[in-house]
């Protein structure tokens, strides 16, 4: 059973997704919060496997409340639900440790296949709209490449690097495989081992990464 924390400040959305949860089996939703704080509190307290977290709620916001659950070093894992597929806040949402974004007019049965794919330790960020958050905003809140290269590749080899560079391109795992000549069962491993040397959470993780180190830059 995968346990749900609603964050969102509309008590009508809040209630909406309640429902399609609890009428979903393998779904629970354990909690309800309408402002960030509530959320950090809840999430301590009933430890869920999801939050779905609004971005803009009154007194400390979604980022905010995001940066503070992920902290902890917990088992949540925060799903970002936004109302612009171009929203900035998305973006720093992602940065602050979210597992990805959905829409919040994605259907129903994309919701629940972005939360079962949230616990199980995947990014629910299409490839497209990844490269498109981080083309639009990546010039904001990234630095430039550092001239001392970041600790976090020393230990990769040369493919892993180039798988690294790959899923900062937004590739999926059909696509490096197909580029790069590889089986997917090859590029699986490869992405597994990637993500454990560099500490990332997910792929979303692993883009940020790629563009901290200046592998993969904004267009």
């Amino acid at each position: 059973m995968t346990t749900v924390l609603i964050a969102d400040d509309q008590p009508l959305q809040r209630m909406g997704v309640r429902m399609l949860l609890e009428g979903t089996p393998g779904l629970e939703p354990v909690g309800e919060a309408e402002h960030g704080a509530a959320a950090v509190r809840l999430a301590a307290e009933l430890r869920p496997d999801v939050v779905l977290m609004d971005i803009r709620m009154p007194g400390m916001d979604g980022l905010e409340a995001t940066r503070r659950i992920v902290a902890t070093g917990g088992r949540t894992r925060v799903l970002i639900v936004t109302t612009f597929d171009l929203d900035e806040y998305a973006y720093d949402g992602l940065r602050a440790g979210a597992s990805g974004f959905l829409l919040k007019d994605t259907r129903p049965e994309e919701l629940v296949a972005g939360i079962h794919a949230v616990a199980s330790g995947d990014a629910v960020v299409a490839p497209s709209l990844t490269r498109r958050l981080l083309d639009a905003y990546a010039h904001r809140v990234l630095a430039p490449a550092a001239a001392v290269e970041d600790p976090r590749l020393r230990s990769l080899t040369d493919r892993e690097r180039e798988v690294l560079v790959a899923i900062g391109r937004g590739w999926n795992n059909t696509e490096i495989a197909e580029r790069l000549v590889l089986t997917e069962s090859t590029v699986k491993k490869h992405v597994g081992r990637v993500l454990a040397k560099i500490g990332a959470r997910d792929r979303i993780q692993a883009v940020i990464t790629a563009y901290d180190a200046g592998l993969v830059r904004a267009k």
